[in-house]
């Protein structure tokens, strides 16, 4: 904090003032880095409705997962990481929830998808799943498996997904 601060030639109190805590900054970081990812991968979709909302949603959770800043500061500092990543009362996990209602509410606004929830839940929980797979649950040998995360996800969107025998995930 004291060297942003002196890069920025202001106090530190300044800092603190402006994001309350480190981790209040560090998660104005994320946020600040998240947000041209996500308008990227908008702007690349493919489909309408819910193949579209998938499409988003899966690119950039292969995005998220292949970001090396994150990797390392997720390795470097797992438990103040995951902290400022999704908890609900920080500023990453809430902000990227509004992206991902956005972009539910556009395409029910266009007329090309209904979804089975209310749209706030359903970003929510899309939301939270992404943070199991990509984040959390490594001992469940989940972390990082984007293919079943698309899976889940697209259960949820209500896209009907083919099972296969040995290689379901179920």
């Amino acid at each position: 904090m004291q060297a942003i601060a002196a890069e920025l030639g202001v106090g530190r109190s300044t800092i603190y003032r402006w994001f309350g805590s480190r981790d209040g900054l560090i998660g104005e970081a994320i946020v600040a880095a998240t947000q041209p990812v996500f308008a990227e991968v908008c702007a690349e979709a493919h489909g309408v409705g819910a193949a579209a909302l998938l499409d988003i949603f899966d690119r950039f959770n292969r995005r998220l997962a292949d970001a090396p800043a994150l990797r390392q500061f997720l390795e470097q500092e797992r438990d103040a990481a995951l902290r400022i990543i999704t908890s609900s009362g920080g500023t990453v996990q809430p902000r990227i929830v509004e992206m991902i209602c956005r972009v539910i509410e556009q395409e029910i606004e266009a007329g090309r998808y209904d979804p089975p929830v209310e749209p706030a839940d359903l970003a929510y929980a899309i939301v939270r799943l992404a943070e199991a797979y990509l984040f959390n649950d490594a001992i469940a040998g989940m972390r990082g498996d984007v293919d079943r995360l698309r899976d889940v996800e697209a259960a949820l969107l209500g896209i009907p997904q083919r099972r296969t025998g040995a290689d379901s995930p179920l």
